[in-house]
């Protein structure tokens, strides 16, 4: 007894002193504006008044759907208070769906647990049903009071509250308080960490670091500008194609997510497979880069990386991949090189790549006006966007996996952050130029320019039909930023005579990142014309495995013969110094 009050002392001792670094990282807290917290208050009048329209014009629809919540609501209750009155500690009969917040047994059997889970469940349900049920709302404001309503109603999951997760109390019963305590330092160490702000630690921070555990491939950076560092990779075979290949990644992450480690890396599986690779890795801008737009990318970035990969080689065509961002930036490279009539582009390869912004899917919710004009605000007076607005939009888009479950585990259950790579490269993200961000928002997103053959650059007006080179599309099924549908519509939509889409199962990440070894997820190709993406699927023959081998087999044949191997740099550019190089390590809010 001694020994546990002595223990719960201790804990009360520490609960002050966290209490104390809790309120001064608070303090630290830097106002945000509220056009980065939430859509308009607009939106949501827009809905209450279709909601008043669809009471007065068919008054027995909402009826019904009230009756039939509370009728399902009292029955339940009516049920739970008979399984109360047998006398036995039992739940009653439970035919709400399987939701895996709730796969603690103590949620099925538990009366107490299992009467909130239900009725949490049931008035989801009578809220989603309400929302479906809005005929007389636009459909774009319909698909975004959708998210965000979803949203409210999962930060509500009894799951996340102390007092009504079964799994949390008896953690802290089991271990006297000290998994409160611990989950209440790693809280602390989260706010402290984001000067006030709330996000969650995803990955372990110390179990990493670039260049020793990830993105450890060899190679050297042989070129470097204000806008990235080239690096060209060790070979690992005699011979190598004579075309050399150049990843351009996204600039909203960093490239190593294509190097975490040799077992999953796709740099290293292409150099063994008898490539020149270079790999482009951005700068993770500051505010000297405010001025930086689409068009810097392009003259600075691609076609400098390009130009570089050439001298190297001394090849005259090269081929190209880009991902995400960076292949909308690709595509308008190409359609620029076009109107140059520069030829020095034998294919491109695009991953989970969006060109045609008419249908934006799920990140769509976040470009309306009410948004846009808010970064647009904040990047006029910061010089860039920060990283943590980017982080915190997609970590939202997917928030029961990557903000509340997270959080439960580490504030509630008092865990610490798990060593997992995958997370530890989410969480390092990166900064974005203002006019570059600008740019991409209203003349991408909102006003899809490019699809539409309009958008201005370095002097040319570029489209979409620009895009002569033969290309390969890999999409992905469940792709939560770039909706596969969008991006076929993007790809069947450019110039070229030679295509081929590639759909990958699973998302963004995990997609691309499906290693042949893993037998994790397959993939769906087909010959058929590129017209409708569901006619298109729908005749689309499922294949075992990853997709890597099948692209590898279309690059080859557009990569020439095979010519002695070489190594990194040339007596122009010489190596700079080694891989992963130097601004993937740099963070200019540190």
């Amino acid at each position: 007894m001694g020994e546990k009050l002595e223990r719960l002392n201790e804990n009360i001792e520490r609960i002050e002193a966290l209490s104390q670094r809790l309120v001064a990282a608070l303090g630290r807290k830097q106002p945000v504006r509220q056009a980065l917290q939430a859509p308009d208050q607009d939106l949501f009048m827009k809905a209450a008044a279709a909601y008043m329209a669809e009471m007065v014009q068919n008054p027995s629809k909402i009826l019904e759907q009230q009756v039939s919540y509370w009728g399902k609501a009292l029955k339940h209750y009516i049920e739970a208070q008979e399984a109360l009155r047998s006398g036995k500690f039992v739940a009653p009969a439970d035919n709400t769906p399987k939701d895996r917040r709730f796969s603690n047994p103590l949620w099925q059997t538990h009366p107490y647990f299992n009467f909130i889970k239900q009725q949490y469940l049931l008035s989801s349900e009578a809220m989603q049903r309400a929302i479906d049920g809005l005929d007389h709302l636009d459909a774009k404001d319909k698909r975004r009071v959708e998210y965000f309503s979803r949203q409210i109603i999962d930060m509500f999951a009894p799951t996340n509250f102390l007092g009504t997760n079964p799994e949390a109390l008896t953690r802290a019963v089991e271990t006297d308080g000290d998994s409160l305590v611990k989950g209440l330092e790693n809280l602390v160490h989260d706010i402290e960490a984001n000067d006030g702000e709330l996000l969650v630690t995803l990955a372990d921070r110390e179990a990493f670091k670039v260049g020793e555990n990830l993105g450890t491939s060899p190679g050297q950076v042989v070129y470097r500008n204000r806008m990235f560092e080239l690096i060209q990779y060790a070979p690992t075979t005699e011979k190598v194609h004579a075309t050399p290949l150049i990843i351009f990644p996204p600039w909203i992450n960093k490239f190593y997510i294509l190097d975490l480690k040799p077992q999953n890396s796709l740099i290293k599986w292409i150099v063994d497979q008898g490539y020149t690779l270079f790999v482009v890795s951005w700068v993770n801008p500051d505010e000297s880069y405010t001025d930086v737009g689409m068009d810097t990318y392009v003259e600075e970035g691609y076609l400098e990386a390009l130009r570089v990969a050439r001298e190297i080689t001394g090849e005259d065509k090269v081929n190209v991949v880009g991902y995400c961002i960076a292949g909308t930036t690709l595509a308008l490279t190409l359609a620029l090189m076009e109107k140059r009539k520069d030829r020095s582009i034998r294919s491109a390869t695009f991953f989970t790549t969006l060109t045609d912004f008419s249908d934006q899917g799920e990140v769509g919710v976040f470009l309306d006006d009410d948004f846009v004009d808010g970064i647009e605000r904040e990047v006029g007076e910061r010089g860039y966007l920060h990283s943590f607005f980017m982080s915190r939009t997609f970590s939202f888009l997917r928030s029961n996996d990557l903000v509340y479950g997270p959080a439960i585990r580490s504030y509630m259950m008092g865990e610490a952050p798990p060593a997992f790579d995958l997370l530890y490269w989410n969480g390092d993200s990166t900064n974005l130029p203002a006019r570059m961000t600008v740019e991409y928002l209203r003349r991408l997103c909102q006003r899809d320019e490019f699809a539409s053959g309009s958008f201005d650059l370095a002097g040319e007006s570029l489209s979409l039909r620009g895009v002569k080179v033969p290309v390969c599309a890999i999409a992905c099924e469940t792709d939560h930023i770039a909706a596969w549908r969008s991006s076929f519509r993007g790809i069947a939509k450019m110039g070229s005579r030679d295509k081929t889409f590639i759909l990958a199962e699973s998302g963004h990440i995990a997609g691309i990142v499906n290693p042949p070894a893993r037998r994790k997820y397959g993939y769906y190709i087909s010959d058929a014309a590129l017209d409708d993406p569901d006619t298109w699927r729908a005749g689309a023959a499922r294949q075992e495995g990853s997709w890597w081998p099948r692209w590898e087999e279309w690059l080859r044949r557009r990569s020439g013969r095979m010519v002695p191997a070489r190594a990194p740099g040339s007596a122009v550019h010489p190596p700079l110094c080694p891989a992963p190089g130097t601004y993937v390590l740099t963070d200019p809010d540190r």
